[in-house]
């Protein structure tokens, strides 16, 4: 009677498992969607059972009619590149994932077919950044320029690949962060520009820079991009800022003249 019990047990938990991952006429249901998005290159992903059917993906925006993407119809992956689909980039969008058998039989009505849909997803608003780069040149013992140099992003006007200036406008902005090297003391800068004068620097000192985009219209989670490598350069009594620019990619731009920025934490450096 015992094994019994345990084997109605087991059969239960069997068929609870199968309906959780396939609908009622055993087709495999879309799981686990989620967006993934890099500098407004947007893929949606998901995982499956395997088998043999294939995958339509649609999208919808401001609850307006649903439209196939062109680049995700009957597919075997279980991913879609939607990076060209979702335009304009500020709005709300939805996906609906589609599970058709591999051997279409078009009697079927749309609605009979098996649907997952994705949470809601705004490019403009939710994709992440990635690293800026940024050179660091001394103008003299206490002042130096920040140059920031944007990613190139997936998103293209015409022939032009689109930088993240081209896309947020006056919506992007830089948080610049220095501090004197080797110690914890750290004072940060916003610059609506992408060069920005430190000034006042402590002579003799050395101080190692990085910086990020920064983006204060978005949700705070994806405000800030990621950081760049850390620039140093080096103090001394003969060098007392540092005569060169210590760099990452690229050539230093001579600028002609101070963007607006603001300063923050003006208290002494630790």
């Amino acid at each position: 009677m015992a094994s019994l019990k345990t084997g109605l047990y087991l059969g239960v938990c069997l068929c609870a498992w199968i309906i959780t991952t396939a609908d009622d006429n055993g087709v495999p249901r879309a799981e686990n969607v989620r967006w993934v998005s890099l500098d407004f290159k947007t893929i949606l992903n998901w995982t499956t059972e395997a088998s043999d059917h294939v995958f339509t993906v649609r999208y919808s925006s401001d609850d307006s009619d649903w439209t196939d993407s062109d680049d995700c119809i009957r597919v075997s992956e279980s991913e879609c590149d939607l990076t060209h689909t979702l335009k304009p980039l500020n709005r709300p969008y939805s996906a609906d994932i589609i599970t058709e058998p591999a051997i279409m039989d078009y009697d079927i009505s749309l609605e009979m077919l098996t649907h997952e849909y994705s949470s809601v997803f705004n490019p403009y608003l939710e994709s992440n950044i990635s690293a800026v780069n940024i050179i660091v040149e001394a103008l003299d013992e206490s002042t130096v320029i920040v140059n920031i140099t944007d990613p190139l992003t997936s998103v293209h006007h015409y022939d032009k690949q689109l930088s993240l200036r081209d896309i947020l406008k006056k919506d992007l902005k830089y948080k610049i962060t220095y501090y004197k090297s080797g110690s914890t003391g750290k004072r940060d800068i916003i610059s609506d520009t992408n060069m920005a004068v430190l000034s006042q620097l402590d002579a003799g000192q050395s101080y190692c820079f990085m910086a990020a985009a920064f983006i204060p219209s978005r949700p705070k989670r994806t405000q800030h991009g990621a950081w760049s490598v850390h620039q140093c350069i080096p103090g001394g009594k003969n060098n007392p800022v540092g005569v060169e620019s210590w760099s990452l990619g690229g050539c230093s731009l001579h600028p002609a003249h101070s963007p607006l920025h603001h300063r923050y934490g003006d208290g002494p450096l630790l």
